[in-house]
Formats: structure tokens, C-alpha cells, sequence
């Protein structure tokens, strides 16, 4: 099951994403006011190098519900760290950066450790660590300044909507004021496939903007699976390590 989390957490940003096409400078939308929002999207996304903190996750899906903590660390755009306790013992660790996807668990003395073109191969889909970057700090998962969309406002905020190509449709809603990401979703309606992430509450701490809880819902074949991230904790620009070492002996999981 903590294999099932962390996999969920580490790749939810990654499962159904599909190369985009990207523009070489401004913005492709041509809306003005959709225009101005974006740019703010991007102009408030919170400025740190380093973030740490303690994470509550509560996972669910038609058989269980389960949930673990999380120790959570991120130097942004170069790497993220977390290990899993229950009742405060160690019991499964992951670190991923841009190149790199590495996890073992404890209580299975299993690991995988690999590239993104082996998890990319498994999954059928290319990966992305920025996509599981924004995922957890409140920006759009896809990049709004590279494509097309339809621009909506309303009193829950501002919506971009895109029915792409590729199969793949994109909607995400941004909050008035912060213009952080209150919902974004990713759908394959042949493959029946989707991902949903919800933020309902954002914290405030050193003056930065980051999200408390965090939804994740995949959906693909009429089975649901549900993740709940809480922030309980954070700091930023500390200085953070990664400690990561495979245990000997553990056995490697294979992805064919």
C-alpha cells in the first residue's frame, strides 16, 4: 500500500500528461484579460529555494483507506525527497529529481531506482518533474502560456479550458486574489481516464503562498483512487539534505 501512495503522489503529475506543443516566447492566448491573469499566475508563484515540512496523507480506493505521514523536502526545480513513518518509524523513502526516480520500501524490501524513459515506458506516457512540481505548489500543471485556450470568469474564479489534441482535455481554475490554482483536471474520455486535484485551503508562511490540503483523484475504467495531502508543517530556504541509500539485499522491482 505505501508503494500505491508514493507512486500515486510521485507520478499523479505525470500519469495521463501528453508533450505539448510549446510556444518560443509571450503567450499564445490571445485574450487580453486571460492574458493579464496568466501573467499573474506566474508573477505570484511563490519565490523559494528550499522547502521542508511534514506531510498527513490519507489514501483510499475501493478496497482500503489508509494513511501515513510524510517527511517532505524539495529543492525547487532540482529535487524531492520524502520518507514515509508510521507511529514514527521509517518504513519507506523516495527521491526524484529531473532525471531520476528512485523509491524503497521497508517493509517489502523492495525498491525501484531508474530514469524517467523506464517509468515513461511502464506508464505508456511521458514524465515530468515539473508537472509533479507544480502539482504540489499550487501552479498549473501544464504550462498556460504555451497553448490555446477558452478564458472564463466567474465568482469561483478565473477557467482556462483546452480540448486539446491527442485526446487529452485540460481545465484549470484559478482563485481570485492569489491566483493559485483552486482546480486542475486532465481527461482522456476514450481511454476513460482523468485526473483531478483540488486545493482547498492555502497557508501563509514567511510570507509565501503555499498550498495546506491538496485532493488528488485518478480515475481510469471506473475504479477511483483518492489521495488527501495535508501540509502540517513548513519552512523554506533552511538548508535541506537528501539522505537516500538502498539497504542491501532489498530487491529490485521490476516495471516490465
Amino acid at each position: 500500500m505505501l508503494k500505491k501512495i508514493f507512486f500515486l503522489i510521485l507520478l499523479s503529475g505525470f500519469v495521463i500528461s501528453c508533450g505539448s506543443s510549446r510556444s518560443t516566447s509571450g503567450i499564445v492566448t490571445k485574450n487580453a484579460e486571460a492574458v493579464s491573469v496568466i501573467k499573474k499566475h506566474y508573477t505570484s508563484e511563490s519565490d523559494f529555494k528550499t522547502a521542508s515540512g511534514k506531510l498527513r496523507a490519507v489514501y483510499q480506493d475501493a478496497d482500503k483507506t489508509q494513511s501515513v505521514n510524510l517527511s517532505f523536502r524539495m529543492k525547487k526545480d532540482e529535487a524531492i525527497w520524502m520518507s514515509a513513518s508510521i507511529l514514527g518509524f521509517p518504513v519507506a523513502k523516495a527521491y526524484i529529481t529531473p532525471t531520476s526516480v528512485s523509491y524503497y520500501e521497508k517493509v517489502t524490501q523492495t525498491y525501484f531506482e531508474g530514469d524517467f524513459s523506464l517509468v515513461s515506458e511502464f506508464l505508456g506516457t511521458p514524465l515530468d518533474f515539473q508537472k509533479l512540481q507544480n502539482l504540489l505548489i499550487g501552479q498549473a500543471i501544464y504550462d498556460l502560456r504555451t497553448e490555446e485556450y477558452d478564458f472564463t470568469q466567474s465568482a469561483r474564479g478565473f477557467q482556462f479550458v483546452n480540448d486539446g489534441v491527442n485526446n487529452m482535455k485540460k481545465m484549470f481554475l484559478l482563485k481570485p486574489g492569489s491566483f493559485k490554482a483552486e482546480a486542475q483536471q486532465l481527461a482522456q474520455e476514450q481511454e476513460n481516464r482523468s485526473l483531478t486535484v483540488t486545493y482547498s485551503e492555502y497557508q501563509t508562511v514567511s510570507g509565501l503562498i503555499f498550498p495546506e490540503n491538496i485532493r488528488i483523484i485518478a480515475n481510469e475504467g471506473g475504479s477511483s483512487t483518492n489521495i488527501d495531502l495535508t501540509y502540517r508543517s513548513l519552512s523554506f530556504n533552511e538548508e535541506v539534505s537528501f539522505p537516500f541509500d538502498i539497504p542491501s539485499g532489498y530487491e529490485e522491482i521490476s516495471l516490465k
